[in-house]
Order: C-alpha cells, then sequence, then structure tokens
C-alpha cells in the first residue's frame, strides 16, 4: 500500500512563500488602516461641526463644540489633553445651553493615533443662520505617528469653516490648500 502526501521540503516551501508574501503585505496593510482612521476621524468632526450648526438654528441658541477631557468637560484655551497632547485628539463635545445650565448634545472620545490641530479651543455657532465665530478656523487631521510611508499632504485631511459656519473637507494640509 502506497502512502501519498507532501513531503516536508513541499510544506516548507509553502510556508516559506506565505512567509514572504505576509512580510511584503503587511506595511500596506497598516498603511491602509492609517488612512482609514484619518478620514474616518476627519469625517467624524465634519459631521459634528455639521450638526453644531443644525442645532443652533435650530433650537435658537448658540451651540458649541469643545475640546473635551476624560469627563467630558471642555478644556480651556492652552491645556492639554490627558494624554499630553494639546490638539483635538482627546476628544469633543457639543454643548448647548438649556434651561440656563449647558447640556452636553453629543460626545465623541478620544483617539490618540490620529491628531486634529487647531488653533481653536471651542467653536460656537450663533443663530438664526448657524454663523461659526472666531476667525482661523481650519482643522487638520493627520496621523501622529509619521513614517516614511505615511508622510505628506496625501496623509493629511483639512477641515475649514467657513463665517456661515459651514464646513468642508478638502485633502492635503491646510496651508497647502486655499
Amino acid at each position: 500500500m502506497k502512502c501519498e502526501g507532501f513531503s516536508l521540503i513541499e510544506i516548507m516551501v509553502v510556508v516559506v512563500l506565505l512567509a514572504i508574501c505576509a512580510t511584503v503585505s503587511t506595511p500596506v496593510f497598516v498603511t491602509w488602516r492609517v488612512r482609514d482612521e484619518v478620514n474616518a476621524r476627519a469625517d467624524a468632526l465634519l459631521v459634528t461641526l455639521a450638526y453644531a450648526r443644525n442645532e443652533a438654528i435650530r433650537r435658537k441658541t448658540r451651540v458649541t463644540v469643545c475640546r473635551v477631557d476624560t469627563a467630558g468637560n471642555c478644556l480651556a484655551s492652552g491645556k492639554a489633553c490627558p494624554s499630553g497632547a494639546a490638539d483635538w485628539s482627546c476628544g469633543w463635545a457639543v454643548t448647548a445651553e438649556v434651561a440656563g445650565a449647558l447640556r452636553h448634545l453629543r460626545v465623541k472620545p478620544a483617539l490618540n493615533e490620529v491628531g486634529v490641530a487647531s488653533s481653536l479651543s471651542a467653536i460656537t455657532f450663533t443663530p438664526p443662520a448657524g454663523q461659526a465665530i472666531g476667525v482661523l478656523r481650519d482643522f487638520e487631521v493627520a496621523p501622529r505617528m509619521v513614517s516614511a510611508a505615511t508622510s505628506g499632504a496625501a496623509w493629511r485631511r483639512c477641515i475649514r469653516v467657513a463665517a456661515g459656519g459651514r464646513a468642508r473637507i478638502s485633502d492635503g494640509a491646510c496651508k497647502a490648500s486655499s
């Protein structure tokens, strides 16, 4: 009776080929995940800004989007996040004044892998048309850990809020786009 199967050498060749394929494809998957996180964070901030503007119009009251700490309290200008970063990566909250008190309408948790840089510590939308208060209303979303594979403008997203309160997103760094 003859047994058929694979020899040890044939199995080892297949294992080596699989290891080579895994080694070559890992950086591609890592960069894909980083790009996905940057896009998701930029989209989340864009949706939050649109929501805050719509709530200011609907509620006929000022609605503010601010950076928050782990307890959900708005952070003062220049104060660092619990992670040590002085950007919006610690998360943000949409607050409105309801019956004389500030009330959280939405809270977005921290994501330390993606940096959200802005000179603002909060942005306020006012009724009746949802205008944004403040001047430089740019948010630049980029991976926190920049490597050779994830450097450059292709890995950045810029969110600009017009004086009328409408936000838009574009590819690249905020300084590079106009």
